[in-house]
């Protein structure tokens, strides 16, 4: 009993460190919110595992993980908007671009996830062996790829087949890294490559700037995100020796997007802090 109370007096004590450490540190907030997201991800996400085998390499396995990562953002003081759902169609297969800046992104397909039906996510395949988050990506559908080997085209050709017979939406990063900058990084062209091969449409989806992270000054505070479902970008006529220019069409549109979105949060981020 003696010690169940040294225990629980050591807990109480960290506990309280930690709070007060999150209320007068940045860095420290920084640290606690990013190590929460993290530990609440990795268990909201492999919860559901046992559902998950029932039905292997399957869309709707996210639906489970996505309502809770959903909690999660709201816990970590994050707000999304979602805007353009009119401009969604389950009735047929696409390719869908996502601009890529941290891995919070992953709560941005829980919020992608129960809108888009049958939606397959592309990602390193380093991920894959992070047991036991790998191990529920892939359940729920995530194809993992060696990016520039021969067996990340031959796995993009096998989607290419899903998206076009059976309506299947692959999402993928054009930029192919993450970046916090005001400007998108050159897009690649394997997601407009598949596009093309599926005679499908391309999906732009566009995430405001997360004013509210900042890693190289260990910056996490709570904010707004904006995403931006836009209208599809038809591919149907459109030859391989033109898909630079499709390439230059997403981009602009997506970045077009993107400042317009960025800047909006940011002047309401100004807003409430001049009101507080």
């Amino acid at each position: 009993m003696a010690a169940f109370n040294v225990v629980n007096v050591v807990l109480g004590c960290v506990m309280a460190l930690l709070i007060i450490l999150f209320t007068i540190s940045s860095i420290a907030r920084y640290h606690i919110k990013f190590t929460l997201f993290v530990v609440l991800s990795l268990i909201f996400a492999t919860l559901p595992i046992p559902l998950m085998l029932l039905r292997p390499f399957d869309p709707k396995n996210a639906l489970i993980p996505a309502a809770l990562l959903r909690l999660t953002a709201r816990i970590l003081g994050i707000r999304f908007t979602v805007r353009g759902l009119e401009n969604v169609d389950n009735s047929r297969g696409a390719v869908i671009l996502l601009n890529h800046q941290s891995g919070i992104d992953l709560y941005v397909l829980a919020q992608l996830w129960p809108l888009m039906a049958r939606c397959t996510v592309v990602s390193k395949k380093s991920l894959q062996y992070l047991v036991p988050f790998g191990t529920a990506a892939w359940l729920w559908g995530t194809v993992f790829i060696d990016r520039g080997a021969l067996s990340a085209r031959e796995a993009l050709n096998k989607q290419s087949e899903a998206v076009r017979d059976h309506k299947r939406k692959l999402l993928l990063f054009p930029e192919g890294t993450r970046h916090s900058g005001d400007k998108l990084l050159p897009f690649r062209k394997g997601a407009f490559h598949v596009a093309l091969d599926a005679n499908a449409p391309i999906q732009p989806v566009v995430v405001s700037k997360y004013h509210f992270l900042d890693a190289k000054r260990r910056r996490f505070g709570s904010g707004e995100v904006i995403i931006t479902i836009l209208p599809l970008i038809e591919t149907e006529g459109v030859a391989k020796e033109d898909i630079q220019t499709l390439v230059d069409n997403a981009q602009l549109k997506m970045q077009e997007e993107f400042t317009r979105t960025t800047a909006e949060t940011a002047s309401r981020r100004v807003l409430h802090a001049k009101a507080d």
